[in-house]
């Protein structure tokens, strides 16, 4: 089975995650796509001091009646911040015989080098990284972490690059969607209209609990 991994803040969860997923999902062929919201994110903390349980509640609501997406809380089952490396870990654990396929955005791959343990994702699960907008990978391998440079081939025929251990890193085009969570945490605090933004039932569900309103 091939397996996807899709974490963040998810705060909220909005239609350019849904977007990344999909890509990801048909360019992979991927069986399952689990979203996995932060407990406790490491880098930032959760803008609004939005609960994991209200996050979570969203991810339901937006990937309900998608074939082949679900949810997983692992990251709220288990103490300490929530490194993408420890929950890799938990899945390569649950899911020994299958393929990983760990989902990021252009943006946070460029970054991947400031993260923990960032060697060994590289080394447990494939990458499919999806293009944002203002991010592109043009120059695949000087994108990698220098330290790990050596690991990695270029495969000219797909345009993957292979580790040496025998995972790649895929490069989604798809259709790239100027969505970003703060943006809907400042429209949501004006009650300004989420319908373009986010799916109905959590733009609803927003405006009922009136979560963002703080978020001026």
């Amino acid at each position: 089975m091939r397996i996807g991994l899709l974490g963040g803040s998810f705060n909220p969860i909005h239609n350019a995650h849904l977007r990344i997923a999909w890509a990801a999902q048909v360019f992979c062929r991927l069986d399952r796509v689990i979203f996995i919201p932060a407990a406790d994110p490491p880098h930032k903390s959760v803008a609004g001091e939005v609960s994991f349980a209200c996050r979570s509640e969203m991810v339901s609501m937006a990937i309900a009646d998608r074939a082949g997406f679900e949810i997983s809380t692992v990251e709220a089952e288990r103490s300490g911040k929530s490194y993408s490396i420890d929950t890799i870990r938990i899945f390569r654990e649950r899911f020994p015989d299958d393929e990983l396929f760990f989902i990021i955005g252009a943006d946070s791959f460029l970054e991947i080098g400031t993260w923990r343990h960032y060697a060994e994702i590289f080394q447990s699960c494939n990458l499919a990284v999806v293009e944002r907008p203002g991010s592109s990978v043009n120059d695949r391998i000087a994108a990698l972490p220098k330290a790990v440079r050596e690991e990695f081939s270029f495969d000219c025929v797909d345009g993957r690059l292979r580790h040496h251990l025998g995972t790649t890193i895929s490069f989604i085009n798809g259709t790239p969607m100027d969505t970003s969570s703060t943006a809907i945490r400042r429209l949501a605090a004006a009650d300004a209209d989420l319908s373009s933004s986010v799916p109905p039932d959590v733009a609803a569900y927003i405006s009922q609990k009136r979560i963002y309103h703080k978020c001026r």
